[in-house]
């Protein structure tokens, strides 16, 4: 018994109006349901009314004029017509009975043999069928929609590990146009062979794999942190295939390294001031004697020592003095300030070492001021410590220095890149710690202190590098929006 909420609409496509006439007969037979059914007496009339999207079941004659019921077919399937169509013959014929159903058609009938009770089985059976392949479709297309909206990248691949489909955000995250990706076998990826082992021995077994933490090459060759997972899905032929996510961790990591770069200094800024004060009041008393000695004592020799006593406290209180500011700059004069006009004053003040080098340096910035809240002459010297190793990283003559400044998602982003020595993977986490220095001079203070600048400023500081090729200091301003 069939039974509807909404009556069918069924359109007959028939150029012979006495086969209509028999054939409506039959369905309006069926007592338990109320059909509305339409007539189209040619082939033009039929594709103009399927045009209309109406019509929920089709009743198309095989011969209509210089037309047939499979042209009818083609044209549904050219219009993207999802409604099932039922084809009917003047005589039986295996042949058109397998054409018909390759072509589409849901069930192909013989006039001759027609009845109430055939139409109403094929009817149930079409608007059934119907209903299940738009769940299906319905179904197909919101995963769909997921599959190729998603910002994490989601793959297909093989047996053999071989990439088969992918989704679009495999171009924004690595690089790859998904052609090229396509091509590529999983393993292939992996930057560590460690990772690429593990992946293959697994998956090989059979085995899924959840949340793997590693790094993947992009198409330039750089390494991209990630997250990834695989299921191992077997198909209809039982044969294995994967499915999996990739997701870019990268904000991840450089949220995880801001975290440990504030817990280490906020450490050493204890460790610092507890020094500090346990070595200043010792000094002091030693400062303290030497000067009285110095004032009782007459005989040179002895005073001479006591001043080499008293020039090198003042020197070790000064260091004293040098790291507790380096630990924790002075930041109460924020004011408003254009992050351009920093800038400048900054590679003015660099421009001596960068002349007698002859490094080429580049500034490129728009016209529009960026506007920060700034003590202007803490963060000058932030970025001034930034460019003055950058000069000394890179080749006279050779060197070249960018310093780039645009606006993202309102804020202020400043990158300053050179082409010099660069550091390796095991310093890179080191630069900014209190005394660390590859130099043969210095005191290893200047970025340790221009960090803690930049966290004054409520601003991210990323440090990329790689050995032989150069480095990059990325700093995120928040910006003061114009209303």
């Amino acid at each position: 018994m069939l039974v509807h909420n909404n009556p069918p609409r069924i359109l007959i496509v028939d150029d012979d109006e006495d086969d209509f006439i028999i054939t409506s007969g039959h369905i309006n037979d069926i007592s338990s349901n109320t059909f509305l059914i339409d007539w189209a007496s040619s082939y033009a009339n039929g594709i103009q009314k399927m045009a209309t999207g109406i019509y929920d079941l089709y009743f198309v004659d095989y011969r209509l004029g210089a037309k047939s019921g499979l042209d009818f077919l083609g044209e549904a399937k050219r219009i993207e017509c999802t409604s099932p169509i039922i084809l009917l013959t003047g005589q039986g014929s295996y042949n058109i009975d397998l054409e018909a159903m390759q072509s589409g058609a849901i069930d192909y009938l013989v006039k001759t043999e027609l009845n109430r009770e055939k139409i109403e089985r094929s009817i149930r059976y079409a608007l059934e069928r119907a209903k299940s392949m738009k769940a299906l479709r319905d179904s197909e297309n919101k995963y769909r929609r997921i599959f190729e909206k998603s910002k994490d990248i989601i793959f297909v691949a093989d047996s053999n590990l071989c990439i088969t489909e992918v989704n679009d955000a495999v171009t924004d995250m690595l690089g790859f146009t998904k052609a090229a990706f396509q091509n590529i076998s999983l393993p292939q990826l992996f930057t560590d062979i460690n990772a690429r082992d593990f992946f293959i021995q697994n998956l090989k077994k059979g085995i899924s794999i959840d949340d793997y933490p590693t790094s993947l090459f992009t198409f330039a060759g750089k390494a991209k942190p990630s997250i990834i997972s695989v299921t191992v899905t077997a198909s209809d032929e039982n044969k294995n295939y994967l499915q999996g996510i990739i997701h870019d961790i990268t904000n991840l990591k450089k949220a995880e390294k801001s975290a440990l770069q504030l817990e280490k200094m906020a450490a050493t800024s204890r460790l610092i001031r507890t020094l500090a004060h346990e070595v200043r009041n010792p000094l002091n008393n030693i400062t303290i004697s030497a000067s009285q000695l110095q004032s009782e004592i007459t005989d040179p020799e002895p005073s001479l020592y006591l001043d080499i006593i008293k020039r090198n406290s003042v020197r070790i209180n000064n260091l004293i003095g040098e790291l507790l500011h380096s630990s924790n700059p002075k930041d109460n004069f924020h004011k408003v300030s254009c992050l351009q006009h920093i800038i400048d004053e900054v590679a003015a003040a660099a421009n001596d070492r960068i002349t007698l080098k002859k490094i080429k340096l580049t500034i490129s910035y728009s016209s529009v001021p960026v506007m920060i809240m700034a003590d202007k002459q803490n963060l000058k010297l932030a970025l001034l410590n930034i460019l003055i190793n950058a000069t000394e990283a890179v080749k006279e003559n050779t060197g070249t220095i960018a310093i780039n400044l645009v606006e993202k998602e309102q804020k202020a982003q400043l990158t300053i890149t050179d082409n010099g020595c660069g550091i390796s993977e095991e310093n890179i986490n080191r630069i900014f710690e209190p005394y660390y220095t590859s130099k043969p001079t210095g005191a290893g203070l200047g970025l340790s202190f221009s960090l803690s600048i930049m966290k004054g400023h409520g601003t991210n500081t990323d440090v990329v590098s790689n050995k032989g090729e150069g480095t990059t200091f990325s700093m995120s301003f928040p910006m003061i929006l114009s209303n």
